[in-house]
């Protein structure tokens, strides 16, 4: 009896080995695909005063160890880069591999105007009366962190446009904050340039009534997200 228990389990054991060698057979059917390292030539955020020239330096690129450069593709998101007009400018490198895959990087271009001297960057507060419009429903919100930084004259970058809200209101992180670039303008005006939401991969509606006072230091705006809601941010050092 205990033989023929012996047997069994070898037979068992055996059976599962044969098993196994066909799972790993199977494995090898998969295949690995090489992408590029591509690196923009040049600054990746590119400043150039308006109404002078624009070089485009473009992009080198290396493949499994060789030059890959001839086969990158340039191309512009949207119109190109208009000298004549402050504002940012996207340009798009990419390549695709034999298996049919895509590596892109972007370089921004900066026009600016270097006639805007007034320099707003520094740790900001969302202050007393910023609140959200979610279709009617006001909710009232301040004392959360917005950087801004200068990223060229009149140019600023914005750590969260919707004042934290999502990211620490909400304590969602900061995949969640809207992050962004505003221009100020010689009357103190602000005009959005970008904006984007990483981890839900949009962005703002409108960006409407931006003023930046000198005096005060305060910055305000409306800004409509998501098509149903709508803030209302005052920021101030």
């Amino acid at each position: 009896m205990k033989k023929i228990l012996f047997y069994t389990l070898m037979l068992c054991l055996t059976s599962f080995g044969f098993a196994s060698c066909g799972d790993d057979d199977e494995l090898t059917d998969s295949k690995i695909t090489y992408y590029p390292t591509l690196e923009i030539q040049g600054d990746e955020f590119t400043i150039v005063p308006i109404g002078t020239a624009y070089t485009e330096l473009g992009c080198k690129g290396i493949l499994q160890g060789e030059d890959c450069t001839s086969g990158i593709v340039t191309s512009a998101d949207g119109d190109e880069v208009d000298v004549n007009r402050a504002g940012l400018y996207y340009i798009d490198y990419s390549y695709k591999n034999k298996d049919g895959y895509t590596q892109k990087v972007t370089r921004t271009v900066a026009v600016c105007d270097p006639t805007i001297t007034e320099n707003f960057e520094g740790n900001y507060k969302v202050q007393a009366g910023s609140n959200r419009d979610y279709d009617g429903a006001v909710t009232d919100f301040k004392g959360f962190s917005v950087k801004i930084e200068q990223a060229a004259p009149g140019i600023f970058y914005v750590s969260d446009l919707i004042g934290g809200y999502y990211d620490q209101n909400a304590g969602y992180g900061s995949q969640y904050a809207m992050t962004g670039y505003i221009q100020l303008f010689a009357d103190n005006s602000l005009k959005l340039l970008s904006s984007s939401v990483a981890g839900w991969g949009d962005s703002a509606d409108s960006f409407e009534n931006g003023q930046y006072n000198p005096e005060t230091g305060e910055i305000s705006y409306d800004l409509a997200y998501a098509g149903i809601m709508k803030f209302h941010i005052i920021l101030k050092m």
